[in-house]
Parts: structure tokens; sequence; C-alpha cells
């Protein structure tokens, strides 16, 4: 083909897919005008996850009528004028690239009133073109209607998730910029439902007692260090109220919502010695930096920036999160580690057997877990067959049983190994149309936050269709009167925090995984013996008996790996008798 320039719509449209990649990235853009605007109310509502509609409306400073086209055109702005304001940057949003990105890919209203003007401005655009612009009553501030997102590009909305998934992306963007501005009260409603509604006192406990709940609320620990230009402050959680992923870890810079690997790891590493493994803190923490200092302008949606000086934040952003947990919360000793003389050569897992459709998938937080695999395969052949012949030997830190075969030594994963067992168990009870379900002594209350209340609602009937009996009661908590079988036992003393963390989970895993196959997978989670329990012969035995006859005995259902393989010239090589 020669080389032509694009239409001017097509142009458009390309660009607006870097800013504009699902509803959520629309919801964050026009909350983040709402904030520069001054707005002290802001309020969204959204239709089938955010793609049939989308409302932001606030009661900020408005647009004028004669800058209402401008404003929807590219590279227009009222936030900086010359380079130089480049490097002091103190608003949420510059690159004058939100409204028109919005309004090339969907069809957009917008009514909008200055306090001081008598009448507001309306104007319609159907992805791209402006149809229409008039003068119309309104109240101050602005209201944006957004409808039929991707409409005329089907193969941008094919690759949108499902309804609730989008849905809980929107919702996350609410939580995250409620946190950041306390001080403006936020709502969000999907189809007709409130799940957001924070009152605007400007005090951070008060939003966290309104997105989360009192009883986190009531455990979130204060945070508070300064040095010399630089301020951290904000809220962390005691070390017992922890979760699966790091959905409940919140990181603001200047009050602006953002990801960065090497803070969020300094987070995690003020937890040093007091988390269990794989889990994360629960934290909201503002950076106070001055502008020049950061770049916020590296990322084309602003998600990730870059700071002049990432090593000092990295210890401020420790020493404030560790200060807090050592004088509101019981401080445990740290772990001591030791570094390996020699690794020498790394165990090799059994080769794999062709995966079946949706029983291997990995979640982002278990990709770093998953170990190194090469093809070196044992003498007996499959690892069913391996399976059969293997004689238990013990068991080691109560984590993995170990076992002997005619080509070397074996170490099982019991967690995983069992998650593999009960994960195949539940998918052939639903299969046959078994609902066994295990009734509770007494039932237990479970407040959950209003991303998990959303969870429920949406996986309502899968949740009793695999033997859950739940029931409101009151606002956000629920009565657990009956679990899965399985689920209530030694692996799970607390069925109400196992509903509360299998609901964190499913949110999660149904980003990589089937609806079904996420609850059951989750589900199979929580009823598997964990790391740390003492197994007796004969359980070990029956776990490698059961494990022999599931689908796929080389992972458990999130891809982490059951056996680990040492020949028999590894072992014989490291003590130096080859």
């Amino acid at each position: 083909m020669p080389i032509q320039q694009l239409p001017p719509h097509v142009a458009a449209q390309i660009a607006a897919g870097e800013v504009i990649e699902r509803p959520a990235s629309v919801v964050k853009e026009l909350v983040e005008n709402s904030l520069d605007a001054g707005a002290a109310s802001i309020a969204v509502s959204i239709r089938e996850g955010g793609v049939a509609e989308i409302r932001v409306t606030d009661d900020g400073c408005g647009i004028a009528p004669d800058e209402l086209d401008l404003a929807f055109r590219h590279h227009a702005t009222s936030k900086l004028l010359t380079v130089d304001d480049l490097q002091t940057v103190a608003t949420l949003g510059f690159r004058g690239e939100a409204l028109p990105s919005v309004s090339a890919v969907a069809r957009v209203v917008c009514v909008t009133r200055r306090p001081d003007s008598d009448a507001g401005a309306r104007i319609e655009f159907r992805h791209g073109e402006c149809v229409g612009q008039r003068t119309e009553g309104c109240p101050p501030g602005t209201s944006v209607h957004v409808a039929d997102l991707f409409g005329d590009l089907p193969a941008r909305r094919k690759f949108l998730r499902s309804a609730p998934v989008e849905a809980a992306r929107v919702q996350e963007v609410v939580t995250r910029y409620a946190l950041a501005h306390p001080e403006v009260r936020f709502s969000l409603s999907a189809d007709g439902r409130e799940v957001i509604n924070t009152t605007g006192s400007g005090r951070l406990r008060d939003a966290l007692l309104s997105i989360y709940g009192a009883e986190v609320a009531s455990r979130m620990l204060p945070v508070s260090l300064a040095d010399a230009e630089v301020a951290v402050d904000g809220y962390t959680g005691a070390p017992d109220l922890n979760r699966r992923n790091r959905s409940y870890t919140t990181l603001l810079v200047n009050r602006r919502w953002v990801y960065d690997r090497s803070i969020y790891y300094a987070m995690e590493q003020a937890y040093q010695g007091t988390l269990p493994d794989r889990r994360f803190p629960f934290a909201v923490i503002n950076i106070s930096i001055p502008p020049e200092q950061v770049d916020v302008n590296s990322h084309p949606t602003k998600r990730e920036v870059r700071f002049r000086n990432g090593d000092r934040l990295f210890s401020l952003v420790q020493r404030a999160m560790r200060e807090a947990l050592i004088a509101h919360a019981p401080a445990r000793t740290a772990a001591r580690s030791f570094a390996p003389v020699d690794a020498g050569p790394q165990p090799a897992t059994i080769p794999q057997t062709p995966r079946l459709p949706s029983t291997a998938s990995s979640s982002p937080d278990r990709d770093r877990l998953a170990l190194p695999t090469t093809t070196l395969a044992p003498a007996e052949g499959s690892l069913r067959d391996v399976l059969a012949d293997l004689r238990v030997v013990g068991q080691i830190r109560q984590t993995y049983i170990v076992a002997e075969g005619g080509s070397g030594m074996y170490l099982i994963d019991q967690h995983a190994a069992h998650e593999r067992v009960v994960f195949d168990q539940i998918r052939q009870r639903m299969q046959d149309g078994e609902r066994p379900s295990q009734p509770l002594l007494a039932p237990l209350a479970a407040e959950l936050s209003a991303s998990q209340a959303a969870t429920l609602e949406s996986y309502s009937d899968l949740l009793t269709g695999y033997g859950f009996v739940l029931e409101p009661f009151g606002e956000r908590a629920w009565l657990v009167r009956a679990l899965p079988a399985g689920l209530a036992s030694r692996a799970n003393p607390d069925p109400a925090a196992a509903l509360c963390d299998l609901l964190d989970a499913v949110a999660v895993e149904q980003v990589v995984m089937e609806r079904e196959d996420a609850l059951a997978a989750t589900v199979a989670c929580h009823g598997s013996v964990r790391a740390g329990t003492t197994l007796a012969q004969e359980e070990m035995d029956a776990l490698l008996r059961q494990l022999q006859t599931t689908e796929n005995p080389h992972n458990c259902p999130h891809g982490r790996p059951t056996v680990v393989h040492f020949t028999e010239y590894q072992l014989e090589r490291e003590f130096g008798r080859r």
C-alpha cells in the first residue's frame, strides 16, 4: 500500500486507544476532570459494566459555553500553557486527551454550567462527530453521559470482559479516588444498585468505614512520617488484617492513584516477618512530594510515575509503615534468612502431559511462585505411573511429602496436591448434579466490603449451587448457615473469613478462568490441607493415590506444580559420587 494520511476519525480512534482501554478508563478520566474542577460531590452510575452507559456528574466549576467545543479537541487543556509547566504539574489530568478520546469511541453528551452563568450548555458527539450544540438549563457543574462504548469498534469491544468484571474495575477506580480525596462525596451505582457512598467529611478513616466497613476501619493503623520535602501519611492494617492479593493496597502520590513496583515492594517489606506467606497488606498510603520531583507524564493513562529519587522514597515509605506497626501493633520477630553456599543444579519438575482446557490457568499473583521447568524425564514413564510406585518416606516442614521411586527422590507439595484432588472432586460432583452442603451448628456473620458484596451478588446462584447457604444480615453483612462439604474443616477454622477470602480470590481469578472454574478452584484451595499441617503416614499414602487418579496430576488448578523430582544422578553428584 502507498503511504497516505489517515482520515481524521481513524487517527482519532487509534489515539483514543492509548487512553481508553475499557469502561474503567472512561470513569478514571472523567473523575479526574471532576476533581480538577474543584468538585465537592461526584456521582458515578453505570449500566452493564459501563459498556452500555456511564454517567459522571459533579458540582465543580463547569465549562464556559464558548469553550465547550474546544474541550473536545485534541491537545486542548486549561491545566498548562508552556513546556515548563510540565515540570510542575499539580493537577490530575493535563494531557488534553480525555474528552476527545472518549467522544471518539462512544456516544457522548456533556451538559455543563458555570456557577456565575444564568444558563448552561450542551454538546453531543457520536463516535467522534459533533452532532449538535445548544444552550440548556442545568445546575452548576458538569454531567458527562457516555453510551455505547466501542459501539462502532467491534474488534475493541470483543476484548472486554464480562459485565461483572468490568463493573468491578469501575468500582476499583471510584474506590481509590474516594480514598485519595475523602473531602469529596463519592457515590457509585451499578445497574441501579448503590455500591459506594462516602460522606465527604475529609477524614480518611470515615472513607475507609464507608467503603470497607467498621471492622476493617477499626483495625487500620495511622501512618505519618516526614523527611525534608517529602511526607508519607495514611493508614495501614494490623498484620492480621491481610489479603491474598494486592487489590487492597492503595498507593497515592500527591493524592493521585498510581502504581510503582518499587514502592509496592517497600510497603510489603515493611511487614517482613509479620505476614503469612503469599498474604499482602491492607493499606492506603499517600506520598506528598514536590511536583518537580515526580514525572506524572511517563504513561499514556497516567497510571505509572517516575521519581527523581526512588531509593529515598523506598526507604521513607518502608520506615513509615514499619514504625506504625511497631507503635500501634504487636511486632513479631522477623525470620532470619541464610544465603546458600552453593545452590548447585536446580531440581527439575516432572515433564508435563498436555493440559486440559481451564485446569491450569495461572492468576497474576501466583505466576511469580512457579518453579523452573525442564524436560528431564523420569525413567519409569508418565507421572501417573510414577505415583503408583512411590513410597512415602516422611514429611518436611509439615509442607512437603518426601517419597522415593525408581529414579530418585520426589517432593510433593501437600497443599497443591490436595487442591488438585479436591478441585477434580468438586467438578465431578457438579457434573453429576450433586450439591453436598454442610450446615453449621450456629450461623456465623461475615461483614463484607462493597467489592465483596458485589462479587457475592454476581455469583449468588453459583455459590448456592456449590453448597453455600447465605442470607443477608444488615446492609453489608451476611449470615453463613452452611458451606460446601469439606470447606468447614481443620484447614478452615473460620468459615466467615474463608467466605471473604473466597470472594476476593474469585474477583481476581475470574479474569483468567471461567466463572465455574474460578469458584471451584477457590473452594478447593480453601478446603485443602494447608502447609504447616502434620499428616499421618496413611494420610500421605492416600493423598498420593488420590493424586494419581486426577485429570492433571502435574499442577494445582492455579498452575503451581504438585511434584518436584530430584533424579538419582543429581543426588549422587551433590554427594560427590559422580
